[in-house]
This record gives C-alpha cells, structure tokens and sequence, in this order.
C-alpha cells in the first residue's frame, strides 16, 4: 500500500512579530512626548517548525499557551506572514471561525444567511444549503428563535455548522470544540470524518486531552515556539501531562 498523500508542507518555518510594551498614546499625549519611541518587542512565537500533513489524517497540536500553536494555524492558512521558511498546501486550508459576523439579535436562520455569505457561498447558495446546515446543528425548532436565546451548546453547533457548510480539503480547527456540549462532539467528529472521508485533513488545536485522544491520529508538541515531540497521542499527551506536573526546563 502507497503511503498517503501530503497536503500541506510547513519546512523550516519561523513567524515573528512586535508587540509594544506601553498603550498608544492619545494626541495630546503624543505632542507632548514629541518623537519618543514607544518601547517595543519582537516575539518569536514560531521557532523552525517542519511538519508533514497527510491526507485522512487528524494531526493535534498540543502546548501551553503561547507556545505557538494558534499562529502556526494563522500561517498555514496565509494570515500571518513568514520571517523565513515555507508553507505549501494542496489547497488553501480553511481556518474555522465565523463567530466575528453573527448577529446575536438575529435569529439563528439568518444568522446562517450571513455566515453563509461571509464564507463566499452566494445568497441562492446558501438558500439551497439551509435545510443541510439547520438539520446538521439540530436546531429544527429553535432556528427561527434570535441567537441571543441559545445555550453555549447550540451556539457552538450552529458557527460549526455554518462553518463547514462547505466541507474543506484541509480543515484547521483552532479550540471551536471546547465550548459545545455533547452533541456538538458527536456533529464536530461526524464532520472531521467527511472531510478525512474526502482524502482532506483535520488539524485540531486544543487544551482538552480527551479531545486529541478522541480525534487524532498523531500529535505534535509545540513549547516555546518549537516542535518539542511528535508521534502516537497517547505517548504525547502522557508525555506533556508529566511535564506539566513537574514543570523543568525543556531546555
């Protein structure tokens, strides 16, 4: 048997940006300072990340936080620039996320019309998927009823749903598993096996353990920025508690 496919390749990556160490400075405040510089810092949040992803797979990317598990994500999917190395993909991956445009005051049906459009489906598109993304959130007899009014459950089940309306090659998922109930894990595991189903992968960035246990295939262990190790779930996440719990120097 071949080995799989790579859908996306990250080889030697490193991101960086400035933060500064004061807030912005009003224009009164900024006359009056004249030309002083605003002190600032640059923050390695990507240190030479190389990494394979495959196709059918569900990688999980384990760390506390700050240690770069959400910007390489952000890289991946081209959001954020490279100080050096390389990213190359099969497709573009799709980040999840479409919290930012609903409108809680809105009903869940419309909610879905602008998720919808925000993802780039045209209107007669999303017309066409409602019935799907409704019967797939298991909001039937709530969908007509404003957001504001749902459990963090159904929030959760909804943006999910919205947001794989269309199902993507490469799906990263950035902590959306953490706030919904159960029957939002069941949903979110029903779709991560159609988008492995469809020769796509899966990348899975959360806190919860039980969750990379569940879902991946392999993990890797980012710290400071670094890829730390790489390999079976239940090796790494053993491996990463025992580090929590007696907390040493990694280097």
């Amino acid at each position: 048997m071949s080995d799989p496919a790579v859908t996306v390749e990250v080889r030697d990556v490193h991101v960086s940006y400035r933060v500064f160490e004061e807030p912005a400075l009003g224009l009164k405040q900024g006359f009056a300072r004249g030309r002083m510089r605003r002190r600032s810092r640059r923050i390695h949040a990507v240190q030479g990340a190389t990494l394979d992803l495959f196709e059918g797979e569900t990688l999980g990317l384990i760390g506390p936080n700050g240690a770069g598990k959400s910007t390489l994500l952000a890289a991946m999917t081209g959001l954020l620039p490279l100080r050096s190395g390389s990213i190359r993909g099969r497709s573009r991956p799709s980040l999840l996320g479409v919290s930012s445009v609903l409108r809680p005051e809105l009903s869940g049906r419309r909610n879905i019309l602008i998720g919808g459009l925000a993802l780039g489906f045209t209107r007669a598109e999303v017309e066409h998927r409602m019935d799907e993304i409704i019967d797939f959130a298991g909001l039937r007899a709530d969908i007509d009823r404003p957001m504001r009014t749902y459990s963090s459950g159904m929030h959760a089940r909804l943006r999910f749903a919205i947001a794989t309306a269309r199902i993507p090659e490469i799906l990263l998922i950035d902590e959306a598993l953490t706030v919904g109930d159960e029957e939002f894990r069941r949903l979110a595991a029903r779709r991560i096996d159609q988008v492995r189903a469809g020769r796509g992968s899966v990348v899975l960035v959360t806190h919860n353990m039980n969750e990379i246990r569940r879902f991946c295939d392999r993990v890797i262990w980012l710290d400071g920025g670094s890829i730390r190790a790489v390999g079976e779930p239940d090796d790494i996440v053993e491996a990463y508690l025992a580090a929590l719990a007696d907390p040493k120097p990694s280097r």
